[in-house]
């Protein structure tokens, strides 16, 4: 399940939003029940985040915070066992606009290529670990992105 709460004036497509979403979670072996929550916030808010947990005072167009997880590692209650929760993706749609201008792209695959940064993040990738994991994170962000559009 994907929850989008654009709380910024941006239209976006919801429904590519969760396509792609629903690409990568898919390709990456997760099962249909597996929750991403999406906040689409502005720049004031972004760079509170980006402060609060990245020690960064500024704003950035996407964050990713993983569900913390149990001692159990899933919910047991009921229908809710098969339910994975992975946590949720921030967006900043005015930096996204940003970005896509000065790479020369269009605003929908710049959002598209932040949402499957961020959502690959959730899934345990990590570029700012090593060269070898960064390469593989970009390879299959690109993959995703074409397969998107």
């Amino acid at each position: 399940m994907i929850e989008i709460n654009n709380l910024t004036e941006s239209k976006v497509n919801k429904a590519l939003i969760k396509e792609t979403l629903n690409l990568v979670l898919k390709k990456e072996g997760l099962k249909e029940s597996s929750i991403i929550s999406l906040a689409l916030v502005g720049p004031g808010r972004m760079r509170k985040i980006n402060k609060t947990y990245r020690h960064k005072n500024k704003s950035t167009d996407v964050l990713a915070f993983v569900e913390q997880k149990t001692a159990l590692g899933k919910y047991k209650i009921g229908r809710l066992e098969k339910i994975q929760g992975l946590g949720e993706i921030i967006i900043c749609p005015r930096e996204v606009k940003k970005n896509a201008k000065k790479f020369k792209v269009s605003f929908e695959k710049e959002l598209l290529k932040v949402l499957i940064h961020g959502a690959l993040h959730l899934l345990d990738y990590n570029h700012e670990q090593s060269g070898k994991k960064a390469i593989e994170m970009a390879q299959k962000e690109a993959e995703y992105l074409e397969q998107s559009l």
